[in-house]
């Protein structure tokens, strides 16, 4: 049937094109899933009805909550400031040691129970003094439409989006997407194709497109998160020729988060990540002239705090969560040699510290929907 009028749930789709066979091709993300009447994509979210793709998750979301910025993870991204995060459903990677499967491999629409339309996502930010909406427990690729939405309307509010996201989207939906994101944290999941190929049925060269797209056609400010899976990618030939990539195609100021895997989802066979190899993988990638490089999911406040590349001085000292040293002034600079900081900082960091604080939105009335 044909979807003719926008309502919390559904609504019509961009980026997609007929065939000659009679499909018609999402071309969403590079997966470019060729879809008959009634059929999904491997998201699962996406779906032919009639003679459109449509997105089946507008306006509902698996539920909010306020986190640590540095949570997402982002750590030059207005330190210390509390963040309203919310995913929908579905995802088009199949990452087999996905940490949120619960979400992202969700098939029952009727586990997102939160309605919220753009504008009171983003009014709910402001009223609990949140610096940004992240996208994020589920990639928000999926949902553009949504997404985009709720990114107008907080722009409007004065509320800043984070995108938290594997960077697996085609190139005119690139564009729109990005142009409304003010940052995001990006998984590089590792630097091999075989890796991306058997664990993540997708192509390492779209993600790399996506990051030099960022870093050369957009002001969005992102980071990488490289989550480290022992004996698939922590070796120290793939740490040297992922961070030399990083330098020399995005330059020393992009961050990179290596984290510590735990046994999830279908690799329960595979043990946690030594802190050791994170440290490994941290020293590699600062020899290779990344500048801001750091360990995540383990307990290690050296390798969580941000240091002057210049003369070495702490800048931003983190113990998990919970900020400790500021010694950055109003500019971004070092408050010791005066070297810049690359990021986007206030004059002072917030003092949200490591609280996780979930959030129940009013839904809105029946009916209520954004214009076609």
């Amino acid at each position: 049937m044909n979807v003719t009028t926008p309502q919390i749930g559904t609504v019509p789709g961009r980026y997609w094109h007929h065939l000659d066979d009679g499909r018609i091709q999402c071309d969403v993300c590079p997966r470019f899933c060729k879809l008959k009447d009634g059929q999904r994509g491997l998201c699962f979210v996406r779906a032919r009805e009639g003679d459109q793709v449509v997105l089946t998750t507008w306006g509902r979301s698996s539920g909010f909550c306020i986190d640590p910025i540095e949570k997402k993870p982002l750590n030059h991204f207005l330190p210390g400031t509390p963040i309203l995060s919310f995913g929908t459903a579905g995802c088009n990677l199949t990452c087999k040691f996905c940490q949120n499967y619960e979400i992202s491999k969700a098939r029952e629409m009727d586990r997102l129970g939160s309605l919220a339309t753009p504008e009171m996502i983003a009014r709910t930010a402001k009223e609990y003094g949140c610096s940004a909406v992240a996208f994020t427990y589920n990639d928000p690729v999926i949902f553009l439409e949504y997404a985009v939405d709720v990114a107008q309307a907080c722009r409007e509010a004065g509320i800043r989006t984070v995108a938290v996201t594997a960077g697996y989207i085609g190139d005119k939906a690139r564009e729109e997407f990005f142009r409304h994101m003010d940052a995001a944290n990006v998984d590089l999941k590792g630097f091999t194709e075989d890796f991306y190929h058997k664990l993540c049925s997708a192509h390492l060269a779209d993600v790399l497109e996506t990051l030099k797209y960022l870093k050369h056609e957009t002001g969005v400010w992102f980071e990488l998160t490289n989550l480290v899976i022992p004996g698939e990618n922590d070796s120290d030939a793939e740490f040297n020729e992922m961070t030399s990539w990083v330098a020399g195609e995005l330059g020393p100021d992009v961050p990179i988060h290596f984290t510590a895997f735990h046994p999830d989802w279908k690799m329960m066979d595979h043990p946690r990540t030594p802190p050791t190899t994170l440290i490994r993988a941290r020293e590699i990638a600062m020899k290779n002239g990344i500048r801001y490089a750091y360990v995540g999911n383990v307990h290690d406040k050296a390798g969580s705090s941000t240091f002057c590349h210049h003369c070495g001085h702490i800048l931003i000292g983190r113990d998990w969560y919970q900020l400790s040293d500021w010694n950055l002034d109003a500019n971004g600079a070092c408050t010791h040699c005066g070297t810049h900081c690359a990021g986007v900082f206030q004059p002072r960091p917030g003092t949200w510290g490591p609280k996780r604080q979930p959030v129940r939105l009013v839904a809105p009335s029946a009916g209520s929907a954004p214009a076609s």
